[in-house]
C-alpha cells in the first residue's frame, strides 16, 4: 500500500513538473512517465488520461490558492498589509502553477456556469464579499480613497494574473527566458503592491 501511494505521489509530482514546463497541450503521458521513472503502461494503470492527471494537479493548486487567500481575507490586519499579502499570495501561487490561469480561462469559456458553481461550492472559497465591504469601510474611514470595491478587486486580480496568461508574449517581446521571467515576477510582488497602495492613497 505504501509503495502504491509513493508511486502515485511520484506521478503527481512528475505531472506538476511536466505541466509547468510544457503546459496541458504540450505535455505527453510519455513525458510524465519518464519524469516519474516508470513505464507508460504503469502510468495508465494509475491514471487513465492526461486530462485526469491535470484535473488532480489543478484541484490541488486551486485549493491551496483559495485556502491561503481565504485565510488572508479573514485575518485582522492593517489594510495595506492585507493588500500586500493578497498580491504576494497570488503571484507566488501562479509562479508555482503557471498553467492555472489558462486552465481557468479555458473552463470559464467552455462552461462558465458549471465551473463557477463548482468553484464556489469548494470548501474554503474566499469570502470576497466581506473583503469588498472592508474596502468600502476603509474608504469611509478615510484610510484609503473611496473606490469601487469591484474595480479594486478586478485591478488586483488582472494585474497579478495577466502576466502569466501572456507569458509567451512578454518573453518574446522582452527577449527573456523562464528564469528571467520568474525573477521579474518575484520583483512584481513589490512593484504591484507599491502601485496599488499609491493608487489608494487618500
Amino acid at each position: 500500500m505504501n509503495a502504491e501511494k509513493n508511486t502515485e505521489e511520484q506521478i503527481i509530482e512528475a505531472a506538476k513538473k511536466i505541466f509547468t514546463k510544457k503546459g496541458l497541450a504540450g505535455a505527453r503521458m510519455q513525458d510524465i512517465a519518464d519524469e516519474a521513472g516508470i513505464n507508460k503502461a504503469m502510468l495508465h494503470y494509475y491514471y487513465r488520461s492526461k486530462d485526469k492527471l491535470f484535473e488532480i494537479v489543478f484541484n490541488e493548486a486551486i485549493n491551496k490558492v483559495m485556502t491561503n487567500l481565504n485565510t488572508i481575507l479573514a485575518a485582522k490586519m492593517p489594510f495595506p498589509e492585507k493588500i500586500k499579502a493578497i498580491i504576494e499570495n497570488y503571484i507566488t501561487a501562479l509562479t508555482a502553477n503557471p498553467q492555472l490561469p489558462l486552465f481557468v480561462l479555458h473552463e470559464i469559456t467552455q462552461n462558465p456556469e458549471m465551473f463557477i458553481r463548482e468553484l464556489k461550492a469548494r470548501v474554503g472559497f474566499p469570502n470576497v464579499a466581506a473583503f469588498m465591504r472592508e474596502i468600502v469601510e476603509e474608504g469611509e474611514k478615510g484610510t484609503i480613497r473611496k473606490i469601487s470595491p469591484v474595480q479594486l478587486v478586478m485591478n488586483i486580480l488582472s494585474m497579478s494574473v495577466f502576466p502569466f496568461v501572456a507569458k509567451p508574449l512578454f518573453q518574446a517581446v522582452a527577449e527573456i527566458d523562464d528564469v528571467q521571467f520568474r525573477m521579474i515576477m518575484e520583483d512584481r510582488k513589490r512593484v504591484l503592491v507599491e502601485f496599488i497602495l499609491a493608487a489608494l492613497r487618500p
